[in-house]
């Protein structure tokens, strides 16, 4: 059960990487607000671990928090400098 699950683990990951290596550079922006989406879902789910009775859960739990927490704060942050780069320059008025 344990090698299937590895498994399946590494082939997602060579997956992922493919078809992110493939995406156009204009598409980035979205691409990258819906990675932000799935690490809130994960930063929900990290929360249920760290609130959990074991203790050992709750380790992991708070450090995938902290993790899913800069990951989210960090691509919103890339994804709004990356959003001013396609905005046009407003001309100021005299």
């Amino acid at each position: 059960m344990q090698i299937e699950l590895i498994y399946i683990l590494i082939l997602a990951g060579f997956v992922g990487f493919e078809v992110i290596r493939k995406v156009t550079p204009t598409l980035h922006t979205p691409l990258m607000s819906a990675t932000n989406a799935i690490s809130g879902i994960s930063l929900v789910g990290s929360l249920v671990a760290a609130g959990s009775e074991h203790q050992t859960a709750q380790i992991l739990g708070f450090i995938a928090v902290t993790a899913a927490t800069i990951n989210v704060v960090g691509g919103f942050m890339i994804t709004e400098r990356m959003l001013k780069m396609f905005k046009k320059k407003e001309k100021k008025q005299s």
